[in-house]
């Protein structure tokens, strides 16, 4: 079912809560308002933490987070998606089965590790990862997590679309580099923003993909403009919190993205 004409992308995020508000369906809530699209959520999980960390973690049960996808699709419609903590294999297992059929694109942020360091993922969940990268247009990890999925060479092999982050890499610049089958990678450089507040950077940089797919971009103008608001909201950081603090979403101005 298209939205209206003239409305806004309908952006589905499928992630856990963060009760600090600086990352998961949180970061992606204010990420998609600010960048112009309609945001819906399917919570997976609830957690307990901070800027220092991660202090409690609560799955939700699979039928209650499929019906929140159920309810989402079958009513409003959907654009696109972004999928980001997971909670269990089941629930790994349950989205691969509601979006296999969607025809929308979907951007997965494999999240394992929070930026405090808490592990998010067994390694029974990061297994279940694998149909959830096939049929996403994109995959987003980190240094970390690309490791623990087998490394580059081994994602390129299995097909994945994925672009390589380089915020966890030692160094003054950060490149990011998208990896397509068949095609020559796309590669991003820019100086490090050196910052303790990145809390929720990995979920931010994927619902931005998500919506700006949701407007009608193509992938490398989406990962670009994605970046940019990234680096802005990390520039614009209101300094809360004495670990890693959140993004200043809310500061960012940024134009429509509707080409």
């Amino acid at each position: 079912m298209p939205p209206p004409s003239g409305g806004p992308p309908r952006i589905l995020s499928i992630a856990g809560s963060d009760s600090s508000g600086g990352a998961g369906i949180q970061a992606d809530i204010k990420t998609v308002t600010m960048l112009g699209g309609y945001a819906m959520t399917a919570i997976t999980a609830i957690t307990a933490q901070d800027t220092t960390g991660v202090h409690g973690v609560q799955a939700l049960p699979p039928a209650m987070v499929a019906a929140q996808i159920d309810a989402c699709i079958g009513d409003i419609g959907v654009d696109a998606v972004k999928i980001g903590m997971l909670g269990s294999p089941d629930i790994a297992a349950l989205v691969a089965d509601r979006l296999e059929t969607l025809d929308a694109p979907v951007i997965f942020d494999p999240v394992m590790i929070a930026t405090s360091g808490s592990v998010l993922a067994d390694a029974a969940t990061i297994a279940a990862f694998e149909r959830l990268m096939r049929l996403a247009a994109l995959t987003t990890p980190n240094v970390p997590e690309l490791a623990a999925l087998g490394g580059a060479a081994a994602m390129a092999r299995r097909g994945i679309v994925y672009i390589a982050k380089g915020g966890d890499a030692e160094g003054p610049v950060v490149e990011d580099r998208l990896v397509r089958p068949g095609h020559d990678d796309v590669v991003w450089q820019d100086d490090r923003i050196v910052t303790r507040h990145t809390h929720g950077t990995g979920c931010t940089f994927a619902s931005a993909i998500a919506t700006h797919l949701g407007h009608g971009l193509p992938l490398t103008e989406a990962i670009a403009r994605a970046r940019d608001f990234v680096r802005q909201a990390l520039r614009h950081a209101p300094g809360y919190g004495s670990g890693h603090g959140p993004l200043g979403h809310q500061s960012v101005h940024t134009p429509q993205s509707r080409s």
